[in-house]
């Protein structure tokens, strides 16, 4: 029987066995989505009516959805802004010969990371609530962004570190034998090099706080995107399936696009390692060779 390093090839039966299989599961998955379809316009889910506001007028997208969207924008950068130092800063103490500084960032770490973001959020409303002069308008933003600072923080914290620890022991003994100090071995070769393997794991993290802000609606009352479902169906005759399909896709190509620019950017940074350094002009090769002067 002839096979492949993975696996055996099939026989006959086998093949014939696997086709009816896929046959099966079609079948199956095409009745699934009839079952949903004929369910969905039974209940008159996908009226026209339904619809009709997401694509003739702006009144749905000025009122409901770009409101909406603008704060899962803000408090999502706003939270990026400030995780993103802040688990690099928490992710090198971690790697710190000096046990008072690496001790302290661990157990701080450690700590946010176990607890649930939604809870922070509930602690951070309480906190702005009692010790503050934070209006009551502000404060579920306020909410929403410490939370999703100080859990995100913590797991990029330890992306930071996993990823300075996967370069090899090499370059770091490399820089020291050149005569620079740890803080110029970190920022100057480890760092550098750690962002390439660090930047899917960090992306996706991106993605998590882009979604974890609709927490703050579903608890908080924070005006965000998914919190503008609820009123927007009300307001346009129970199209609950409509409004959610919608808003679902704002997210899918929010995200796509933060992906595909990681993405990109990865790809970019590859390149420019690979990158020799600067191109000679070929009158500099050619009275190079002149003089005899070796390349």
């Amino acid at each position: 029987m002839s096979g492949s390093v993975l696996y055996d090839a099939q026989g006959p039966r086998a093949k014939r066995r696997n086709v009816v299989y896929s046959i099966v599961f079609v079948l199956a998955l095409a009745a699934l989505l009839w079952w949903v379809y004929q369910g969905l316009s039974d209940k008159g889910q996908l009226d026209w009516e339904k619809w009709k506001p997401f694509f003739s007028g702006g009144e749905a997208w000025t009122t409901y959805i770009l409101p909406g969207l603008k704060n899962t924008l803000i408090a999502a950068a706003l939270s990026m802004v400030i995780a993103l130092p802040l688990g690099a800063v928490f992710g090198i103490a971690r790697l710190s010969d000096h046990a008072w500084v690496r001790t302290p960032a661990a157990v701080i770490v450690e700590f946010f990371r176990a607890i649930p973001v939604l809870i922070l959020m509930i602690f951070g409303n309480a906190l702005f609530a009692q010790y503050t002069n934070v209006s009551s308008d502000d404060r579920p933003l306020y909410a929403v962004v410490t939370g999703l600072v100080l859990y995100n923080a913590s797991v990029l914290a330890e992306i930071v570190r996993a990823g300075i620890l996967s370069l090899p022991k090499g370059q770091a003994e490399a820089g020291q034998a050149l005569g620079l100090r740890k803080t110029q071995v970190m920022t100057s070769i480890l760092l550098p090099q750690a962002v390439t393997a660090m930047l899917p794991a960090i992306v996706s993290q991106l993605v998590v706080i882009v979604k974890d802000t609709a927490l703050g609606g579903a608890i908080l009352t924070f005006p965000e995107l998914l919190a503008s479902v609820s009123p927007m169906s009300s307001y346009y005759g129970a199209n609950t399936i409509a409004s959610f399909t919608v808003v679902a896709v704002i997210f899918i190509v929010l995200n796509f696009s933060l992906t595909s620019f990681a993405s990109w950017l990865e790809r970019r940074l590859r390149r420019a390692k690979k990158s020799t350094g600067a191109v000679l002009p070929p009158a500099a090769v050619s009275g190079a060779e002149s003089t005899g002067v070796a390349a």
